[in-house]
């Protein structure tokens, strides 16, 4: 199971389907009726999700969107798992060891564990994961989980020692994260950025990969030698629909049997007509939020002023009511109101357009004929993107628009297609602002999406945040485990983003699933829901006989 940083542009994990194996969790405001089940669970179905964007690369360190760590976490396997309540539990490690003062992890790992073609997994794959992971010609996002690692070293077959250079509060989460162990053997000598197995990935996961439609699906099918046990569904396929209007027909004619809907689809849609009775549906908070960000490389996005008007002049509410249909609540900042590092002493910015035409005005901006224009006499008028197929997104977008044209500034809105989105806009950062969203850890450490060191081609700190406090801050919050010291530090982070305003926070939406009932043994949990998708089952007499 995979809990990780993921891009969740909401092409996928909020657009995606079903955050299978892992996705964050909370409360759930709406669960389906306990069911009658008969008989014990039966092994063989397929289960077909639905997912907006397509995978781009299938290797852990790689899969930096939620599309591509969805399906590397089915094929790939960690040394620690997430379980249920977001407590730590036994993966490829059977157990683990930490030393007295917090320098040395010392991991075991199971003896009957084996790659999807049959070689034995050791301490020689971990090992190597973890270099090709830090290799230099490797470009990952999560090296940074990595870099206060002095040695990383195999004890024996089935033993692996971690010494850290100082105290790491994250480090345990590291290894349930993007930490999917690697065949040495078939990968060793290439960098991983060149492989074929990019495209056709050999783990030791629950699912072993098939095939890959560019555009169509991903087929993933039940590994029968898995540790702990072949999973119940015979076949895991992943369908790439870039509209969820789209999806939700598919869904009526059976095409689909877990998306992840629209408020308007969640809330009156899916109790009636030809999905009445027949699907569960789910809602619960996970950790993730949605923002408009801002490329600080812009020169008129340099200016905090002009950041924190924008942000003024948004309503909140509005969109938690309009686009949500308050199936969510409006953002303060980057974590979730409920968990015990949040700073409950910052509010949602207030929406105040007068407060905002002010500090436009104090940051030289004027009204000529209706329209703000900037001290050198140019229009304002800048252009906000965002990924297509996502329909809250998109609304979100337009209210914004709405609402910053009442202040004189001119907004384009356009949406793109989920890969050229990633790859021509966010990596290059070719983007003035952009509406996305973060699905984090379970732990504060926002490092690798804050600190200054991160702002390069690919990196998670597209906006090219630049602050030393916070830099500061990061890594001091990294290397502190008193809880109260690490809530100090990061009460501290969460001020100065709230001043700063590098992103307006805009809401912390419900994660929102639907799953056809002939689904059973799916539960929800802290984690969420697919923490224990192995044990997803389907009788054999509510089983589809043709292929989609």
């Amino acid at each position: 199971m995979q809990i990780q940083r993921w891009l969740v542009v909401a092409a996928v994990a909020a657009a995606a389907a079903g955050c299978t194996r892992g996705c964050g969790g909370g409360e759930s405001g709406l669960n389906p009726p306990a069911e009658e089940v008969l008989g014990e669970p039966e092994k063989g179905g397929r289960i077909i999700v639905a997912s907006i964007g397509e995978p781009s690369v299938l290797l852990p360190p790689l899969a930096s969107d939620s599309a591509s760590a969805q399906i590397s976490g089915l094929v790939f396997d960690t040394l620690i798992e997430i379980g249920k309540d977001l407590e730590y539990e036994p993966g490829i490690a059977e157990r683990w060891e930490v030393s007295d003062d917090g320098l040395v992890l010392t991991f075991f790992l199971r003896k009957d564990v084996k790659f999807h073609d049959g070689t034995p997994l050791t301490a020689d794959d971990v090992v190597f994961t973890y270099e090709a992971l830090m290799a230099e010609t490797t470009p990952s996002p999560y090296k940074v989980d990595f870099e206060p690692v002095e040695r990383f070293e195999k004890v024996d077959d089935h033993t692996v020692r971690v010494t850290y250079r100082y105290p790491f509060a994250p480090a345990l989460l590291s290894y349930a994260g993007a930490f999917g162990i690697m065949p040495r053997h078939l990968l060793q000598g290439q960098p991983l950025t060149q492989t074929e197995l990019r495209f056709k990935p050999v783990g030791s996961g629950p699912y072993r990969f098939a095939s890959w439609d560019k555009g169509n699906r991903v087929i993933l099918t039940a590994n029968p030698d898995y540790y702990k046990g072949e999973p119940y569904i015979t076949q895991y396929i992943l369908r790439i629909i870039p509209d969820q209007a789209t999806t939700f027909l598919e869904l009526k004619a059976g095409g689909v049997d877990e998306m992840t809907p629209t408020p308007v689809q969640y809330a009156r849609q899916a109790d009636s007509g030809e999905l009445k009775g027949r699907v569960n549906k789910y809602d619960y908070y996970g950790f993730g939020y949605t923002y408009l960000g801002f490329n600080l490389e812009h020169p008129v996005f340099a200016d905090k002023r002009v950041r924190r008007a924008i942000s003024m002049a948004i309503d909140r509410d509005e969109l938690v009511h309009g686009v949500l249909l308050g199936l969510g609540t409006p953002a303060s900042g980057p974590y979730r109101p409920d968990v015990w590092y949040h700073n409950g002493n910052i509010k949602p910015m207030k929406h105040d357009p007068e407060g905002a035409k002010k500090l436009l005005a104090e940051a030289g901006f004027r009204t000529v004929n209706g329209r703000l224009v900037k001290p050198d006499g140019t229009p304002f008028k800048f252009e906000i993107i965002t990924n297509q197929g996502n329909d809250s997104r998109r609304k979100t977008g337009e209210i914004i628009q709405r609402r910053l044209s009442e202040l004189g500034i001119d907004v384009t809105l356009r949406t793109i297609e989920w890969s050229s989105f990633l790859k021509e806009f966010i990596d290059k950062k070719n983007y003035q602002a952009v509406i996305l969203g973060w699905n984090s850890d379970i732990d504060p450490d926002q490092y690798s999406i804050w600190h200054s060191s991160q702002t390069g081609e690919g990196a998670f700190n597209f906006v090219s945040f630049r602050n030393a406090e916070v830099d500061r801050l990061l890594e001091e919050g990294r290397r502190e485990f008193d809880q109260e010291k690490r809530k100090q530090i990061y009460d501290r982070f969460q001020e100065i983003l709230a001043e700063e305003q590098p992103y307006a926070f805009l809401y912390v939406p419900k994660s929102l699933v639907l799953i056809d009932r002939k689904v059973k043994g799916v539960e929800l949990g802290a984690a969420g829901l697919g923490w224990n998708f192995e044990k997803w089952w389907i009788p054999a007499a509510q089983r589809e006989t043709t292929q989609q």
